[in-house]
């Protein structure tokens, strides 16, 4: 989806000129929390749906004081108080059982929300994104099931599981294929009229404050219109401004560079683009990958097959348990290497549900019973708990030391080093270190997240900079949607200094 021309040529224009009115919202990242984002700042407004019961009664309860008040002009804080369940963010928790309401005990409770359009309350934003809507959900592996049920995987008043059934498909054992979630999420933009706010084949290179007064305003008349056409109020001025640069990767190939100027940045990137690395020697020889997709493009070129010497997976997470049954789904020989014991209940194979993910059960039992030397039921599969890689050599050997020290040499086809992924943040100063918890490690969803306000998401650092998704350690579709509530509940107090 290319850039309509009228906001390209704002986008484009050069950065001296007069006349620059600095957007309301820019949001970086077009993927389930930028969608989500997007959805709320158009104007529509979730509120209590009238004679709805909800199973928690002191939420109910809640609810009913002021069933005329929009959820987004709310205390969520007083709404969420109390509220448990698998995400340590109170507004995620919120968002995910008003939709969601009995979800956790296998119950199919409807969403005790209703949606109104009230374009009144809309704040002009742009969705700036890489891929089609659906962000990172384009570049993954088409077949491969998602770890979360698919009715988890849908977006505010749009089921996806209703829109399953328009398609004539069902879901696998509950779970949905990348597939059909990619094209949802671009389904969901076109059908909720989103399509405006979004810039697709887009590549951020730098946000960064600049000050206010390097950009004049618009003329009196420019301002009454934009005031009546939304809630968004631009007589308090702030002192700075963000600015963001880039280019749109054109059809040709080529780059058009643009500048847009912003009263908040929101960060929605993700994690998905830059995976991590052991950071040893011979890492970045040509048979070292790290993306699951290489052992898929192997297999496509018949560059390894049943015959090859054994592909060495590295990692213990979801990624590596699907490249082991890739890879034995081909009879290709595996060698899988990872540093935890088999028992270790951090493991994500000891949390699953073995009913619902049973093919993550089996790659789990090949992991204890199929442990070198010992011989075991499954050919082509080697198990090494405990071990690590030391080197990759030149000549495709590959050197691994256990816990007690000893070295092992295997000769290799290929290695996949799935040990996770980190965001890519080089478009922001000191690569978004500054913004963590820990202001002296590099941002990571897991160990070290953008350290944001539990409420609003907004950056406890740098105020107008909010963080969504797994940025501020919200890793499920499921729950991102709660960070997005909260920040268009933040855009919207800041933009109506009289809420109902």
């Amino acid at each position: 989806m290319l850039p309509d021309r009228k906001m390209y040529a704002l986008l484009t224009r050069p950065q001296n000129k007069s006349g620059l009115e600095p957007l309301p919202v820019v949001i970086v990242g077009n993927g389930p929390s930028g969608i989500c984002l997007s959805y709320l700042l158009s104007g529509y407004t979730p509120y209590f749906k009238r004679d709805s019961l909800h199973p928690h009664p002191i939420l109910q309860k809640k609810l009913e004081e002021a069933r005329d008040i929009s959820v987004l002009d709310q205390d969520l804080e007083y709404l969420s108080e109390g509220l448990e369940g698998r995400s340590h963010s109170p507004v995620a928790l919120l968002f995910d059982t008003l939709q969601r309401p009995d979800t956790d005990f296998g119950g199919t409770a409807e969403s005790v929300l209703t949606w109104w359009h009230e374009t009144g309350r809309a704040i002009p934003h742009v969705v700036l994104g890489r891929n089609a809507p659906g962000g990172a959900w384009h570049s993954i592996e088409g077949s491969m099931v998602t770890l979360s049920r698919g009715e988890w995987m849908g977006l505010p008043d749009l089921p996806f599981k209703d829109w399953l059934k328009q398609k004539k498909r069902g879901l696998r054992n509950n779970r949905a294929t990348a597939e059909d979630i990619a094209q949802y999420y671009e389904h969901y933009v076109v059908k909720k009229g989103l399509q405006k706010n979004f810039r697709c084949s887009t590549v951020v290179t730098s946000v960064r404050k600049v000050s206010a007064d390097s950009i004049s305003n618009h003329t009196q008349e420019d301002q009454k219109q934009n005031s009546d056409d939304s809630l968004w109020n631009f007589n308090e001025k702030s002192t700075e401004v963000f600015q963001v640069d880039g280019f749109f990767k054109t059809i040709k190939g080529g780059k058009e560079p643009f500048s847009i100027y912003a009263e908040n940045v929101v960060l929605a990137t993700g994690t998905y683009d830059s995976p991590t690395w052991l950071g040893i020697k011979g890492e970045n020889l040509s048979y070292v990958h790290h993306q699951l997709s290489a052992l898929e493009e192997a297999v496509k070129n018949n560059s390894i097959g049943i015959m090859s010497d054994p592909v060495l997976i590295v990692g213990a997470g979801l990624t590596a348990a699907d490249a082991i049954l890739f890879a034995h789904h081909c009879n290709i020989p595996v060698i899988h290497v990872f540093r935890r014991k088999v028992s270790d209940p951090g493991l994500i194979f000891n949390q699953l549900p073995k009913m619902l993910y049973p093919e993550y059960h089996k790659v789990h039992q090949m992991m204890k019973e199929q442990s070198a030397p010992c011989a075991g039921p499954y050919e082509c599969y080697v198990s090494l708990p405990e071990h690590h890689v030391l080197s990759f050599g030149k000549d495709k050997k590959c050197i691994f030391q256990d816990k007690n020290g000893h070295q092992k040499v295997y000769k290799i086809s290929m290695a996949l080093v799935l040990t996770g992924s980190n965001p890519n943040l080089s478009f922001l100063p000191n690569n978004g270190i500054d913004l963590a918890v820990n202001s002296s490690q590099p941002v990571s969803p897991k160990r070290n997240p953008i350290d944001v306000d539990p409420f609003t998401y907004e950056s406890t650092r740098e105020k107008g900079l909010y963080a969504l998704g797994p940025l501020a350690g919200d890793n499920f579709v499921r729950f991102v949607q709660g960070g997005a509530l909260a920040v268009a509940s933040s855009l919207l107090k800041k933009a109506n200094k009289n809420p109902p």
